[in-house]
C-alpha cells in the first residue's frame, strides 16, 4: 500500500510518500514541482516511485501550494528567480532532516519545469546528491534569464528594471549555472528529459549542452530523452522512463 503522509518539515509543507515496507535505508527522491503548480500535481511520479522501492518527498515550492500568497501571476514572474534560490536552499534543509530522521539511504533530486531548473541549480552547489531528474530545465541560468528578459521586452512587458538591475540579477544567478561544472556529468547519473516543441523552456537550452559533452569522449553518466512531438508538459512515458532510471540508479 502506498502511503501519502502530510507533513511539515519546519516552513515547508510536503507530502512524504512511501509504503509499509520501506525500511530507514530505502533511497529518497526529493521531487520538486513546476511554476503555479503545487505538491499535489506530482503523486503520480511518487506512486510510480515508490512501486519501486523509492521514499519521495513532495515539497510545496517558495509561494506555491499552502504557501501561496495569491499573488497573480504577472507578479509572480517578476520574482521567478528568487523563487528558485529560495527553493535551491530549502532543498538543502530537507536533505539535512531527512539525515536527522535517519533516512540513510541514496538521495536524489528531481523536477519538472522551475522544479528542473531548480534541480540543476542545486547540481550545481551539491555534492550529497546521488541521482537527478531535470524534466524541461535548463542547465544555465543566466542564458534562460536573458531569454525571459527578451521575451517580456518584445511582449511590451513593463520590467521597471534598469540595466543595473537587470544585470545585477545575472550576476547573482552566475553561481547556479551548471554549464560552468561540467565534470558532474561524469559522477552524477542525470537524466534529462524535454520536448521538442516547449513553448516556455525552450528545448536549445539543454540538447547542444549535452551534444558538446558527447562529442568531447568522456565518460558520461547522463541520458537524454528529446521527445519529437511533447511541448511542455512530460508525456506518460516519460514519467514512466524517469521513475524507472532514477529508481535503477538509486538502488
Amino acid at each position: 500500500m502506498v502511503i501519502v503522509q502530510k507533513e511539515n518539515w519546519g516552513e515547508i509543507p510536503l507530502l512524504h510518500v512511501y509504503n509499509e515496507r520501506m525500511q530507514k535505508d530505502a533511497p529518497t527522491v526529493v521531487f520538486l514541482h513546476g511554476f503555479m503548480s503545487a505538491k499535489e500535481h506530482n503523486l503520480h511520479y511518487a506512486y510510480n516511485l515508490v512501486e519501486k522501492g523509492v521514499r519521495v518527498i513532495l515539497p510545496d515550492a517558495f509561494m506555491h501550494g499552502e504557501r501561496s500568497e495569491n499573488l497573480p501571476e504577472a507578479q509572480m514572474n517578476s520574482i521567478f528567480w528568487r523563487i528558485i534560490v529560495k527553493n535551491i536552499k530549502e532543498v538543502q534543509s530537507l536533505y539535512d532532516t531527512l539525515q536527522g530522521k535517519g533516512f540513510t539511504g541514496k538521495v536524489g533530486v528531481c523536477g519538472t519545469s522551475m522544479g528542473g531548473i531548480t534541480t540543476a541549480g542545486c547540481l550545481k552547489i551539491y555534492d550529497w546528491i546521488d541521482a537527478a531528474g531535470i524534466l524541461m530545465g535548463v542547465v544555465s541560468y543566466t542564458e534562460m534569464a536573458q531569454y525571459q528578459l527578451r521575451q517580456m521586452k518584445e511582449l511590451g512587458v513593463d520590467l521597471q528594471l534598469t540595466e543595473e538591475q537587470q544585470h545585477a540579477i545575472l550576476e547573482a544567478l552566475q553561481p547556479y549555472d551548471l554549464m560552468e561544472r561540467p565534470e558532474v556529468f561524469e559522477k552524477i547519473p542525470v537524466m534529462f528529459w524535454h520536448g521538442k516543441k516547449d513553448p516556455v523552456v525552450p528545448f536549445h537550452m539543454t540538447y547542444p549542452f549535452y551534444e558538446e559533452l558527447v562529442q568531447q569522449g568522456n565518460p558520461l553518466k547522463v541520458e537524454y530523452i528529446a521527445d519529437e512531438k511533447a511541448g511542455h508538459a512530460v508525456s506518460r512515458t516519460g514519467v514512466l522512463a524517469v521513475s524507472t532510471w532514477l529508481a535503477e540508479h538509486l538502488a
